[in-house]
């Protein structure tokens, strides 16, 4: 379970719970209409965005930000292929073969079924960066889901507003009916505001960064299934792949 995404959702609901409490104005924000007016109106303006081959996905993407994926870490990744690497180079290239069985990365048993198959290395390279630029634009249009959500909440906050000061003047002779107006006009704008930057940007967000990782750690695997096949030596491999991870972390770190 991924800690930070708990304890900041924790912390959020906590600071926010305090604040309306606080000011003794939590039963009159805590509004079902006002909910259904904006969380249900931005669902249905995202289905409406979106085709259901995409929006099926979002389920299982928002549960990545409390299970991330089980992915091998940079360090992993590059070990394993340090093990390819010592065995291409004790028993031939052929011998990878029989190594593929043993790998869960389906990206890397693509890249070293490539270089079993003795294909040129510019062919392997162009294959694979073209998943990993498949990969890159899907992952984009799952985040895209939630930043689109972010970007209609507040709008449906601001109907829910425009809904409510019309209550609100229509019923200028009944002032019970004037609060439950002011109540819809007021509370709309809350959750528009609280789920824009609570839940659907900072979810995006945290997408972002999972598949920016993930590409990385593709990126590593085509370096290292490139040097096998060039022949380098174990420890030489190892040292080019962790100055390639090392220079790509500086690099989005600059951008």
């Amino acid at each position: 379970m991924d800690l930070m995404t708990v304890i900041g959702l924790a912390l959020g609901l906590g600071t926010v719970y305090y604040v309306m409490n606080a000011g003794g104005i939590t039963a009159l924000l805590l509004n079902p209409n006002a909910a259904i007016l904006v969380f249900g109106g931005t669902l249905a303006a995202t289905m409406i965005s979106y085709p259901f081959k995409v929006l099926k996905i979002a389920p299982k993407a928002l549960m990545m930000i409390f299970f991330p994926s089980r992915s091998n870490t940079p360090s992993e990744t590059i070990n394993t292929l340090l093990q390819m690497s010592e065995s291409a180079k004790r028993n031939g290239i052929d011998s990878l073969q029989n190594e593929i069985g043993r790998l869960k990365d389906r990206f890397m048993i693509d890249g070293i079924q490539m270089v079993v198959d003795n294909l040129d290395p510019e062919v392997i390279r162009e294959n694979l960066q073209k998943e990993i630029i498949f990969t890159r634009k899907r992952h984009q249009q799952v985040s895209g889901i939630f930043r689109t959500m972010g970007t209609y909440a507040p709008i449906f906050g601001l109907l829910g507003t425009l809904i409510g000061v019309v209550q609100v003047l229509r019923n200028l002779s009944d002032p019970e009916a004037m609060g439950t107006s002011m109540a819809i006009a007021v509370t709309t704008t809350f959750y528009g505001i609280f789920g824009t930057n609570f839940i659907f940007l900072p979810v995006a967000a945290k997408l972002t960064v999972h598949s920016e990782d993930e590409l990385l750690l593709k990126e590593v695997v085509i370096e290292g299934i490139l040097s096998i096949q060039e022949g380098e030596i174990p420890i030489l491999v190892k040292k080019k792949l962790e100055a390639f991870l090392a220079y790509k972390l500086r690099s989005k770190k600059t951008k």
